[in-house]
């Protein structure tokens, strides 16, 4: 099976080069702002890197450090370790940022296997799928508009022709995750024209974020080859839904610890604390799973061409009910529908799996579910609390989370803040084409 680790999960990456007929290995880590870096390594070089790590500059990544800082070694982690269908000599490889021989406590992979095994100590191990979405455009004068002319319906949701006419890269899509063995089960056109969602079986939440970096690699090189443009940018166009990243999770141990068949919606006692969790930290949660400006213009979109903008404004729950933030769609399991495109998971995954636990630890209650059309029905109900409608709002929720801020840690909390706050002061600032047009006459 192309790209898949042998049975034996300790073999070295020497070893891996040799049984594998690798020329090359992609040493990738993830910053901050979900940025994807990484250094091309001859396999001839790669013991000295397996043992000792590739450095890099950490100034010139999102990391918080200045050019004066030590270099940062990223050591790769054999077990991530996927070979590039469409350049089979290479081979793709996430790794854990160090400082002067010790874990870099600003790396988001790092922050996340932290909390994971805190979720370990109890027993537990943390499950997770995520549905990723993605548009597909071309480049033209102006900038950017939907890569298939034909693709105009006002609800292109599921249609068969505009799926098709792109079968070529989604197939070949589908076609190399089988080959890793993701086992993807199903992709569709998506709710925005140009717009599309490829579904791969849960696995490990590390597993499951290591892939989601390299899916949005490889999904944007294989639209590059086709002179195409494939973006997880939360809301690319005004009129239209925007991307999400929704997670599905679930808690195991000897079995799923969030199964209980005798519960009406197939939910255990711990599956509600840990959803309840989720719902006390939602506002902070926001900057973390919402991370751009542009994350709140699809949150607060009143609606789409389609009717409908399929993204939450309460920090509510209910059943089989994509009105919600949390939905829960069949026994054993709920979806966290706050995730968007531009998510880094190590981090989003982070808040939520903490978040999460506490709410195990307390023994909190999410409450009664609502059976209702929130995107309707929503003002109907004053005691639920609206999620941010700004990226300055969500920072500020999120440096106001006492449980975050320490899961992110003192150092990853300062950096994301800095970057963030940079960030919205740099778009505070930016005189929009909608302003000139609706005050150049004042």
């Amino acid at each position: 099976m192309v790209g898949s680790l042998p049975e034996n999960k300790t073999k070295s990456l020497v070893e891996l080069a040799h049984d594998l007929k690798l020329d090359f290995f992609l040493v990738s880590f993830t910053d901050v702002l979900g940025g994807t870096r990484a250094k091309l390594i001859p396999a001839a070089k790669i013991a000295t890197v397996e043992s000792d790590g590739a450095f890099f500059a950490p100034f010139a990544c999102h990391l918080g450090l200045g050019p004066d800082s030590h270099d940062i070694a990223a050591i790769p982690d054999p077990n991530s370790l996927i070979v590039l269908p469409w350049q089979r000599n290479v081979a793709w490889v996430a790794s854990d940022v160090y400082l002067d021989g010790e874990l870099f406590s600003a790396s988001p992979r790092v922050i996340f296997k932290k909390i994971l095994q805190q979720c370990e100590s109890l027993g537990y191990s943390y499950k997770t799928g995520v549905e990723a979405e993605f548009f597909l455009l071309k480049k033209n004068d102006q900038g950017y508009e939907i890569a298939d002319a034909m693709d105009t319906a006002a609800r292109p949701c599921y249609d068969q022709l505009n799926l098709m006419r792109q079968f070529d890269l989604i197939s070949t899509i589908v076609s190399y995750m089988e080959e890793l063995g993701w086992e993807p089960y199903q992709c569709d056109h998506e709710d925005g024209n140009g717009q599309f969602e490829l579904n791969w079986t849960y696995s490990d939440a590390l597993t499951t974020a290591d892939r989601h970096v390299f899916f949005k690699y490889m999904v944007k090189t294989l639209a590059e080859q086709r002179g195409l443009t494939a973006t997880f940018m939360p809301k690319p166009f005004s009129h239209l839904t925007g991307n999400g990243g929704h997670i599905h999770m679930s808690l195991w141990g000897s079995g799923n610890a969030f199964l209980d068949k005798t519960d009406e919606m197939g939910l255990s006692a711990i599956a509600y604390e840990f959803l309840a969790g989720v719902l006390a930290h939602a506002r902070g949660l926001s900057a973390l799973c919402n991370p751009t400006v542009t994350s709140y213009k699809r949150l607060g979109a009143s609606n789409t061409n389609s009717g409908s903008t399929w993204s939450p404004r309460y920090i509510s729950y209910g059943g089989n009910n994509r009105t919600h933030m949390i939905r829960i769609p069949e026994a054993g399991r709920f979806e966290c529908r706050l995730v968007d495109g531009s998510a880094n998971l190590y981090l989003a995954q982070a808040g939520i799996l903490a978040a999460g636990l506490e709410g195990m630890a307390k023994h909190l209650s999410p409450g009664k579910r609502l059976d209702e059309n929130m995107f309707v029905r929503g003002s109907e109900f004053p005691n639920l609390q609206k999620l941010p409608t700004s990226l300055f709002e969500a920072l500020q929720c999120l440096e106001q989370d006492a449980l975050l801020m320490t899961t992110l840690g003192e150092l990853g909390a300062k950096t994301l803040l800095e970057f963030k706050y940079q960030e919205w002061d740099a778009y505070n600032s930016t005189v929009t084409p909608w302003e000139l047009q609706q005050y150049i006459n004042c």
